[in-house]
Formats: structure tokens, C-alpha cells, sequence
């Protein structure tokens, strides 16, 4: 949807201001970066790897910690693929992949009748940490981005 900015032949498209042409040219040079791309590629994994943890680690009996760390893997996933794919309209969530990683790290204290093994708590902890650190790091290319943009 565009929005006239004025009225008559003179007016401008929203999508076509200078100024909304500037941000969207900053936020793919971020995206472009090494540093998002490796971001992005990193977080996916983890994410993957979170969703598939229960089965890999062998998380037997543990339904609910299966459920879990399947959704929450699969969340940070598709927020590592947005990133990847349109990160000018997906930067702004970098912060809810940080919030998934905190979870993964206290779920199993948090979940009822979890039986919380070594394997267990060693897979959430260090792929917790791991999507905490990616989605600290996606916060700070926006915090970067946003002090390059031009003011509105």
C-alpha cells in the first residue's frame, strides 16, 4: 500500500521519498554484511539443531521438553530466515531470539516433570546461550544500523 504525501502532479509516493529510500538502502547493506550473514547462518542452525535436540540427545520420556525445544527451535529458525531473507522488515526481532535462547536455558527448571539429565541440561544450556549470544548480536547490527539511518 503507498501513501500520497501531498496532493496534485507534484506529490511523491511514500515508497519513493529519499529518505525511506536511504533506510531501505542501509538495512541491505547491513544484511549484506559477513557479520548478518554469519548471524543469520548460525542462529538457523541452532535453531535446527534445538528443534531436533530431543532426538538427537535421546531425551527419552521427556514429552514436554521434546515439545519444547521442537517449537522453540523451529521459532528461531524462521526468525534466522527472516533475517536472512528481509531484514529490513525483520531486524526489529532480533530481541525475541535472545528471549528464545533464555528460555531454552531455563525450561528445564521451569517445565513440570522434567527428569533433568546431564545431556539434557548440557544440549539447552550451551544451544541456549548460543541463540542468546546470535540474537545480542543481531540487536547490536540493528543498534548500528539505526545510528547510520537518517533521521525522519
Amino acid at each position: 500500500m503507498t501513501m500520497q504525501t501531498g496532493s496534485g502532479r507534484g506529490s511523491l509516493e511514500m515508497d519513493q521519498h529519499p529518505d525511506i529510500r536511504a533506510l531501505r538502502e542501509r538495512y541491505e547493506e547491513t544484511s549484506e554484511t559477513v557479520a548478518a550473514r554469519l548471524v543469520a547462518g548460525l542462529s538457523f542452525m541452532a535453531g535446527l539443531y534445538a528443534a531436533i535436540s530431543a532426538w538427537v540427545i535421546g531425551f527419552d520420556g521427556q514429552g514436554r521438553m521434546a515439545v519444547s525445544n521442537l517449537v522453540v527451535g523451529i521459532a528461531v529458525a524462521v526468525l534466522a530466515l527472516g533475517m536472512a531473507s528481509a531484514y529490513e522488515r525483520t531486524h526489529g526481532l532480533a530481541w525475541v531470539s535472545a528471549l528464545l535462547g533464555v528460555w531454552l536455558i531455563v525450561s528445564p527448571w521451569l517445565i513440570d516433570g522434567v527428569d533433568r539429565t546431564a545431556q539434557l541440561l548440557w544440549s539447552n544450556i550451551v544451544v541456549g546461550a548460543v541463540v542468546v549470544v546470535l540474537g545480542l548480536a543481531g540487536m547490536a547490527m540493528e543498534m548500528g544500523a539505526a545510528r547510520r539511518r537518517p533521521m525522519l
